[in-house]
């Protein structure tokens, strides 16, 4: 086989094995071929290599997980509808985006906003932009202490308050707030003795912890409508596609050695 052919083969061997999800059993199967002779062109196969000039843009900044050790943070641009920066973690930490704004910047493009999970620490990261609070996290966080069926009359309504969010605005939010905690302040405040310490705390530390997420968060709820120029989306869902994808992939081809995962991975997010 000539070279030029060999190549061609490996292209739609990557092709085949990464967009129509062949594993590399069935791969040796069409072909005739063993296992290891797939592997072994499935990682000589060349990687798409990315078209990327930069400007100005909005970004969405995520982090999916296929494992609880090993994550993906990808930076992309919405209205360009392309990946611009992604590296792998263990943890979903600071730093790493971060190191991602970094890699952007020395890119070529400037980040004219951008659109967040919330998580402590990452804000920062971005404190000379217009940060997005991603809604749907936002809801997430109400659900995670909530659930999404609370017993409680308190509960039921700022979990309905928090499900609203993208029909409100700023004011509207607050005002909503604030009549919700000024009903339930003395609820607020209970607490409960523990017999074994001698100790007091709060009896709905759940309940509390939800209002004070929503809270704390608020000025960044509603950035998307404080810079409408920039058209700033409200949640990360952009990223949603690609992070199905991905983790599907990686499930399909389970058990991948970390340098064939790794250029699984930048082949999907190079789309």
């Amino acid at each position: 086989m000539s070279k030029t052919r060999g190549v061609v083969l490996q292209k739609v061997l990557w092709k085949r094995y990464v967009w129509e999800r062949q594993t590399i059993g069935q791969l040796a199967k069409r072909y005739k071929r063993s296992r290891q002779w797939i592997r072994e062109q499935l990682d000589r196969a060349p990687i798409t290599k990315a078209d990327l000039k930069g400007h100005r843009a909005v970004i969405v900044a995520d982090m999916t997980f296929s494992k609880r050790t090993f994550g993906v943070c990808v930076f992309r641009a919405v209205h360009l509808r392309k990946n611009l920066y992604w590296t792998v973690a263990s943890r979903e930490t600071a730093g790493i985006y971060d190191e991602c704004r970094r890699r952007i910047e020395e890119l070529g493009f400037e980040i004219s906003g951008v659109v967040v999970d919330g998580k402590p620490g990452i804000i920062e990261v971005f404190w000379d932009i217009p940060v997005q609070m991603c809604h749907f996290h936002q809801s997430a966080i109400i659900t995670r202490y909530l659930t999404t069926r609370p017993k409680l009359p308190p509960a039921k309504e700022l979990r309905a308050i928090a499900l609203n969010i993208g029909n409100s605005n700023e004011d509207g939010l607050k005002e909503s707030l604030d009549s919700w905690y000024k009903k339930w302040e003395l609820f607020l405040r209970e607490k409960t003795l523990n017999q074994e310490t001698g100790r007091w705390h709060y009896t709905h530390k759940r309940l509390r912890s939800a209002y004070r997420s929503i809270t704390r968060n608020l000025p960044l709820l509603y950035t998307y409508q404080k810079h409408p120029e920039l058209k700033i989306p409200n949640t990360t869902n952009s990223l949603d596609g690609t992070f199905a994808h991905l983790k599907n992939m990686l499930h399909i081809h389970r058990g991948l050695k970390r340098d064939r995962k790794l250029k699984l991975i930048h082949e999907i997010l190079s789309k």
